[in-house]
């Protein structure tokens, strides 16, 4: 569904941000989590968002430009076209970077709180969880404070490839068990896989889904 994608901008905080009124979706996850990867599986393009093996490659907010066809509607007569539509991925700087000085990870923080607090275009925020490990308290004081302040959400599990597919299931199962200890309901959960494109097209459809309510 995703045709195009292209960067736009790396901005060092909110107020830098594109002046436009496009809705965004942005990726956010712990330091490695393969979140360039997934999002260059979900545009078709391996070389949009910079990955690397090294944690902490992104240190600012980094805006593409995406254009999407929806699905077609059943309702459709053959001469009809379904408009494209346009939006924003926003790759976001990673959380927990233990390399990094106090100072960088302060200033991290308050990058990615202004920008989920402050910038109105955000739709929703894809939480990434690396589905090989245990519940870890940052991602969980994370997600907390996300429900705290009424950020919309959803969790990514990403590397779903390298676990068989019972111990995937179990994986995430034991977190969304962690999870409803504290919250009443859980946000929208995916699994993915950037190598194999596990969940690429669940993501794709949530988020075109979620574009239609913005237009309505």
């Amino acid at each position: 569904m995703i045709s195009s994608a292209k960067y736009i901008i790396s901005s060092p905080d909110v107020k830098d941000c594109p002046q436009s009124r496009l809705p965004e979706y942005a990726f956010i996850g712990r330091s490695n989590v393969g979140k360039s990867s997934l999002i260059n599986m979900l545009c078709h393009n391996p070389k949009l968002a910079k990955t690397s093996q090294k944690p902490g490659k992104t240190l600012l907010i980094n805006h593409f430009l995406v254009e999407s066809k929806p699905t077609p509607a059943p309702s459709l007569k053959g001469g009809e076209k379904e408009m494209s539509q346009l939006w924003h991925l926003v790759d976001l700087p990673g959380y927990g970077y233990a390399q990094a000085g106090q100072k960088q990870r302060e200033a991290l923080k308050k990058m990615i709180e202004r920008y989920c607090l402050l910038r109105e275009e955000l739709v929703c925020l894809f939480v990434l969880i690396d589905c090989r490990h245990e519940p870890q308290k940052i991602d969980l004081e994370f997600i907390n404070w996300l429900g705290e302040n009424g950020v919309p959400f959803a969790i990514v599990f990403t590397k779903g490839d390298k676990l068989g597919r019972v111990r995937l299931a179990e994986n995430v199962e034991a977190y969304k068990k962690r999870l409803l200890e504290e919250w009443e309901e859980l946000p929208p959960v995916f699994v993915t896989s950037a190598e194999t494109q596990l969940g690429g097209e669940e993501l794709t459809a949530y988020i075109e889904e979620l574009n239609e309510t913005v237009k309505s």
